[in-house]
């Protein structure tokens, strides 16, 4: 069997993934930092491994449609390393879309829903994978082949910048460059990302550059005054192997059949996660909202309080 430049490539880094994975997992026990349960890491194995199953299922097909598109491209870049840049954003940009995907509309929610699932945030965790993803994925990436991207460079692009986003599920601060921070994903905006607080969700879904989220308006940076709660909002009872797939499928086909009417189970099916049509639950951006406004109450409250004090103090001292 001939190995090529690029599986090279792929297996040193993914070796190299697993070389910092162990190390962070020594540390973390040898200081007594409680980042990894072996029920946590186990499931992060086993989404793994049910993940890659289906992603070999889709390989051929994967190949075929982005081998079939690439004959319709509209134009072909010939320098190579411009080629390459261009590619690596693209594809990120796309990923960054495909992700936001993910968390805005349930039904794409339902499967991504078992990366979020965990209440640790360890490097397994980057191997936490929407198991279904590699079903609809490729739709994503289409945009590559009609720009003229050969299907086996997009593939290794995409193994590449997943690579990069596995390290950053650490929980260890590491000190980075102020411009770094600004365009790449640092491990302190994907524990945002991870996170359950309101003002949290939905936040960061960036893979390697952080700028699409600068951009579009889904920033938010890692505040010591709201330190991280990993996991859902509310987490699954049942945890056991067939449920932490599908444990959200589940409730959103019971949401759809308690639908009124039929334009009501197209919108359970569509809009974002908490959307109900009695209003009895909410959505994320509604709960970061009124959150806002909790905030800039208390804000008032306490500035009037501090204007009382003066007043105060001025009064006894007069």
């Amino acid at each position: 069997m001939k190995y090529t430049g690029s599986d090279i490539s792929v297996g040193a880094l993914f070796g190299f993934v697993i070389v910092l994975t162990l190390v962070e997992m020594y540390f973390s026990y040898a200081n007594d930092r409680k980042l990894y349960t072996k029920r946590d890491t186990w499931t992060n194995i086993y989404l793994m491994v049910s993940a890659v199953v289906i992603n070999l299922g889709m390989k051929t097909a994967t190949f075929f449609l982005l081998e079939y598109f690439y004959q319709f491209r509209l134009f072909q870049i010939s320098n190579i390393w411009i080629y390459w840049i261009v590619l690596i954003l693209a594809q990120d940009f796309l990923y960054w879309f495909l992700h936001t995907v993910g968390h805005y509309v349930r039904f794409f929610w339902a499967m991504h829903v078992t990366h979020h699932s965990s209440e640790h945030f360890n490097l397994t965790t980057g191997f936490r994978s929407t198991v279904f993803e590699p079903l609809y994925r490729v739709f994503f990436y289409l945009p590559l082949a009609f720009m003229g991207f050969t299907a086996m460079d997009i593939l290794f692009a995409y193994l590449v910048t997943q690579i990069y986003g596995n390290l950053v599920h650490t929980q260890y601060n590491i000190k980075l460059p102020k411009w770094y921070e600004y365009v790449f994903v640092t491990p302190s905006h994907h524990r945002v990302h991870h996170a359950s607080n309101v003002r949290y969700l939905d936040k960061n879904m960036g893979m390697v550059l952080i700028l699409w989220d600068r951009w579009f308006g889904t920033f938010q940076e890692e505040l010591e005054e709201d330190k991280i709660k990993y996991g859902l909002t509310t987490q699954p009872k049942d945890t056991g192997p067939v449920n932490i797939i599908f444990h959200e499928i589940i409730a959103l086909t019971a949401d759809v059949k308690k639908a009124p009417t039929f334009i009501d189970k197209i919108r359970y099916i569509i809009n974002p996660p908490g959307w109900s049509h009695d209003g009895s639950t909410k959505i994320a951006k509604i709960m970061q909202q009124e959150l806002r406004e909790a905030e800039e109450l208390e804000k008032q409250k306490n500035k009037i309080k501090d204007i009382n004090e003066q007043q105060r103090e001025l009064s006894s001292t007069g």
